[in-house]
């Protein structure tokens, strides 16, 4: 297996050593992660809402159609609302999944 660091390691033109290797311990900014948070959270509302939105002008469109008789694909539509709303709730667990340093001991 390769590793990162050996990847790194690169001649240095004035006689030596290897690329510098940035410290990976560092700290975020106060206040940082909580604006972040909010942020976020923010975000999820929006996309839920926009979720519901879209669901309630599908159905009421599909009403609309059915009332004057008039076929049309609204299934599909709703299928792709749905999907995004599927998208928007799945968003924060893959992300987290994602960004998450595993545990020491844990399998």
């Amino acid at each position: 297996m390769v590793r990162v660091t050996n990847l790194l390691a690169a001649p240095d033109p004035a006689g030596g050593g290897t690329v510098p290797q940035p410290s990976i311990n560092g700290s975020l900014p106060s206040g940082l992660s909580t604006k972040v948070q909010q942020v976020l959270g923010l975000v999820a509302w929006a996309g839920t809402a926009a979720g519901v939105v879209g669901v309630l002008i599908t159905g009421a469109v599909m009403a609309i159609s059915h009332k004057r008789g008039e076929s049309s694909e609204h299934m599909s539509r709703l299928g792709m609302v749905l999907g995004g709303c599927i998208l928007v709730a799945m968003a924060g667990p893959i992300v987290s999944w994602l960004f998450t340093t595993p545990q020491s001991g844990s399998n």
